[in-house]
């Protein structure tokens, strides 16, 4: 019995220390709002919960439904949900408790200013009804949920409910551009009201915070990155997202590459408002947080990133064009009004050019000099067949501006990242088949070596690998550069490809004819096929320099 007894009160000791206040009493976490779980801190992620409310202002004795809710299959055991008045941590106003998984605690000394829960079950939906205090500004509802005893976010956080000193907090957008904050839009100087409108500006208050608006069309997010450079990667991220309930959120977070952000806490960022309206996503907040690619001060510059996207869940997925990017450095303290672009830089440009020159015109040409034309062009100069130097010249400018394209591609980079991707991954190994290629070549074997087919089906069959992931890198370039919803760079590519492949199959014809000898005549078999190449030729010409054309206006 004393055995028995001693092992419950073990359990009982134990059951208190590890799960840390499985009863809600935690009225010592009033301030910190952290749990004291001891070697485990807050989940970095995106918060798998939200907080709703049934209002967007109140003034004094308004009853306002607050609801904390777990998103999709998640689930909490315990959490503690507070309403702070803006800039100030301590509690505000007072709940009336409608669950009975819940109670109240007497934080900032007014009873039941707080709420916890009372047992450790799994729950989805927690709501109770706040009853608004005289006296008190813009208030926000903050949580810190738990999933369970070392899986926990602190700072889950509802949109600002308005005092009614404001009424409604606005998003002022366009109004004070160029003479009290600086704003940056696409098309340069359009109307944040318009659809076809992208926005966003900053305004810098007192202790070193800023104000951020942004607004555009989207039915996912609009995110703002700060960046010492033109080119993705290490830049400082605030994104403006709708989550699983359909509410717009503000989420922090840092690029390291070309992949999905890395979630980074929202830290001291106040949230004005947000809102979701025929398919403008808008929101407005304060951020006293530094930024990550350098200390924050009057003097910072940085480039600045709009981009816009599809979310699911609450998690962003892969913006569909290229930023819109200010055209220099900015300082986000200041007063200008920046038009921007997501125009490309000039190095990737001519990275994607030589890349289309090489694999649609120099090599493809090299190529069909090679399988169709060495039997019908006989002549010679200086003891090497013409058709052999045309084809030794067109893949010798192939593989040289593969390389070129190469090289600018890793400058404009500055390097490998692991986060490169498909097309990159594709490119390398087109680079690396291309040098194999030409060392093969310089190091064939003769005519009259018995083993010469050997080199001839591995040079064959390499140069079509070659030719089929080079196409592919191609295609994924161009959709990088294709601005939805026309993708027309991508359709114009397709067609050419399609022209490519018509006039192989009518080369291929001609050979099967020529080696039938269905003509007699040797200057018929010579003409048709110099007519096809020229055919060929010409409508190798007018798509490419409908895509270049592209890339340059990209």
């Amino acid at each position: 019995m004393e055995k028995l007894f001693n092992l419950l009160l073990f359990w009982e000791v134990f059951s208190s220390t590890v799960f840390s206040y499985p009863s809600g009493e935690i009225g010592t976490a009033c301030n910190s709002m952290l749990p004291r779980h001891r070697d485990f801190i807050s989940q970095t992620s995106p918060p798998p919960y939200a907080i709703s409310i049934s209002n967007t202002s109140f003034t004094a004795g308004d009853e306002i439904i607050v609801s904390l809710t777990a998103i999709s299959d998640s689930r909490f055991k315990g959490f503690l949900l507070q309403a702070q008045e803006i800039r100030r941590d301590s509690a505000v106003g007072s709940f009336r408790i409608l669950n009975p998984d819940m109670q109240g605690l007497a934080c900032n000394s007014v009873q039941n200013s707080s709420l916890s829960h009372t047992n450790r079950r799994n729950k989805r939906n927690v709501t109770a009804i706040w009853i608004a205090p005289p006296g008190v500004g813009d208030v926000v509802f903050r949580a810190t949920v738990l999933h369970n005893f070392s899986v926990f976010w602190a700072n889950v956080q509802s949109q600002v409910l308005a005092s009614s000193s404001r009424s409604v907090v606005p998003i002022s957008m366009e109004e004070g551009c160029g003479m009290q904050k600086f704003c940056f839009s696409s098309p340069t100087g359009c109307n944040p009201r318009e659809p076809n409108c992208y926005f966003m500006s900053s305004e810098a208050l007192e202790s070193d915070a800023f104000k951020f608006e942004m607004s555009g069309l989207s039915d996912g997010y609009l995110a703002i990155g700060f960046s010492d450079d033109t080119i993705m990667g290490n830049d400082d991220i605030y994104i403006c997202g709708r989550n699983a309930t359909g509410d717009v959120a503000v989420q922090h977070a840092f690029s390291t590459g070309r992949t999905t952000p890395s979630p980074r806490p929202l830290g001291e960022v106040d949230i004005l408002a947000t809102s979701f309206n025929n398919g403008i996503v808008k929101c407005s907040f304060i951020s006293r947080n530094s930024i990550a690619t350098q200390s924050r001060n009057a003097d910072s510059l940085y480039y600045i990133f709009l981009t816009f996207g599809p979310s699911l869940a609450g998690q962003i997925r892969k913006h569909p064009m290229r930023p819109f990017i200010t055209d220099q450095k900015v300082n986000i303290s200041g007063f200008e009004a920046q038009g921007g672009t997501n125009s490309t830089p000039l190095i990737i440009k001519a990275h994607g050019a030589l890349m289309l020159i090489a694999w649609m015109t120099t090599g493809s040409v090299g190529m069909i000099f090679a399988r169709y034309l060495k039997k019908s062009i006989k002549k010679s100069l200086r003891g090497k067949d013409i058709w052999f130097q045309i084809h030794f010249l067109m893949m010798l400018l192939t593989v040289a501006a593969t390389v070129i394209a190469f090289i600018l591609i890793f400058v404009a980079v500055k390097g490998w990242s692991g986060s490169a991707g498909v097309h990159a991954i594709i490119g390398c190994i087109v680079m690396a088949l291309s040098f194999l290629q030409a060392m093969i070549a310089f190091f064939r074997p003769s005519l009259q070596n018995s083993r010469r087919f050997i080199f001839n089906w591995f040079h064959m069959l390499n140069a079509l690998v070659i030719k089929v992931l080079a196409v592919a890198a191609i295609f994924l370039g161009l959709q990088m550069l294709s601005k939805p919803p026309s993708q027309w760079m991508i359709k114009t590519m397709g067609g050419f490809v399609g022209w490519e492949a018509f006039i192989v199959i009518m080369l291929d014809i001609n050979l099967w004819l020529k080696k039938k000898e269905i003509y007699e005549d040797s200057e018929t078999k010579a003409k048709s096929e110099i007519l096809l190449l020229l055919f060929y030729l010409s409508g190798n010409l007018a798509f490419s320099i409908a895509l270049l054309i592209g890339i340059g206006r990209s």
